[in-house]
């Protein structure tokens, strides 16, 4: 039997044993494996990818960590990232990835996927964890009946390999086309960057946004971080009437795929066809750029307002089943009832909460709900 392995700096030695083949622990952040080897593997996504992981450790306090059969000293050959979320109000427990879409587990075949279950039960009793989550696009395993299946999001992504004519022809003609093309009769302005003028203005309509759906924005202290770690590969695209920030949008480019992944609105605004404009925009500079795939990101599955919204962008909708494994026997139930009860708190609180507390309680709160 052997186990999680030594080597120094990268990685931690562990008591956990699978199979006879070794697991071991890596730094992500620290250890240049992993990014050379996200940057190769055909279905690594931004949140594999060392500056999202840099921003959650930066802030929210994660640790980040990697396991892998590969030893030290050779390029890796499969991963399993993970943050390991140590928090008195929800317990402490692995997820693969917080706040992130998707992650899937860079595995090679079912025998790897086979090992790293195996390996994941008996983490789970031994460090007595609350959880582990797993979030891919595809179930982990079908042969493992300790998984069981929790939240189930829609996700969209459209092939941007069309020319644009054909992009365009594709999306519905009377919400989305005639909204584009009425931004550009009531003369919007989008403007592209990261400067802290267009920070300011996503952040202002964030924070409308967020109350308005009645639950609290993600700290500031989130943007910055991911801005000074992904550099280039962000864009903070807002979309102006004259002087007023009308809507705007957060994106991140990983190898031939851009991600949508924050949006917001002055609802006031709307019908000028702001966010319309950004997500062209988006489109028409992804196609310039040799963009493949402009992934729009999971939505609730009970959300229609959004999934409608994304359907009629010409993408493909497939589905997001998340997964655990827990000591816990399924608790549904109560976890739904827990879920509408803390809901029916922020409808009845978030509308009238002064902005200054609405800032602090999600700085407060989201490091625990990961």
């Amino acid at each position: 039997m052997a186990g999680i392995a030594d080597a120094e700096n990268s990685v931690r030695r562990s008591e956990c044993q699978v199979s006879t083949r070794a697991v071991y622990q890596v730094q992500p952040l620290t250890d240049p494996r992993w990014a050379n080897f996200v940057a190769k593997h055909p279905t690594s996504s931004v949140f594999h990818t060392v500056p999202w992981l840099e921003a959650l450790q930066r802030t929210y306090g994660y640790e980040t960590v990697v396991y892998t059969t590969t030893p030290p000293g050779v390029g890796l050959e499969n991963g399993l990232v993970f943050c390991r979320v140590a928090s008195w109000v929800t317990g402490r427990r692995l997820v693969s990835l917080p706040f992130s879409d998707h992650c899937d587990p860079l595995l090679t075949n079912a025998a790897d996927e086979n090992l790293f279950v195996s390996m994941l039960k008996e983490m789970l009793h031994r460090e007595k964890l609350h959880y582990i989550e797993l979030r891919p696009t595809k179930p982990f395993s079908d042969t493992s009946t300790v998984f069981r299946s929790t939240q189930r999001y829609c996700f969209h992504q459209i092939d941007l390999r069309p020319d644009l004519t054909t992009l365009f022809a594709n999306c519905h003609k009377s919400s989305t086309q005639r909204k584009i093309q009425r931004a550009g009769r009531e003369g919007l302005i989008c403007e592209t960057g990261r400067s802290k003028a267009l920070l300011d203005a996503f952040w202002d309509l964030l924070l409308m946004t967020r109350r308005r759906h009645r639950i609290p924005p993600q700290p500031k202290s989130w943007f910055h971080n991911l801005i000074n770690s992904f550099g280039d590969a962000l864009q903070i695209r807002v979309a102006f009437k004259a002087t007023q920030p009308v809507a705007s949008i957060l994106t991140f480019r990983h190898k031939d795929t851009l991600v949508y992944k924050y949006g917001c609105s002055d609802t006031r605004f709307n019908n000028l066809g702001g966010t319309h404009l950004l997500f062209w925009r988006a489109i028409e500079e992804g196609k310039r750029d040799g963009m493949r795939v402009f992934d729009l990101g999971r939505s609730d599955s009970d959300d229609i307002g959004l999934i409608t919204f994304k359907d009629r962008w010409g993408s493909v909708r497939s589905y997001l089943t998340y997964s655990r494994l827990s000591l816990s026997p399924p608790s549904d139930i109560l976890e739904r009832s827990g879920s509408k009860y803390a809901a029916r708190i922020g409808r009845a609180v978030i509308p009238y909460l002064p902005d200054i507390i609405l800032r602090m309680a999600g700085s407060a709160l989201y490091r625990h709900i990961a």
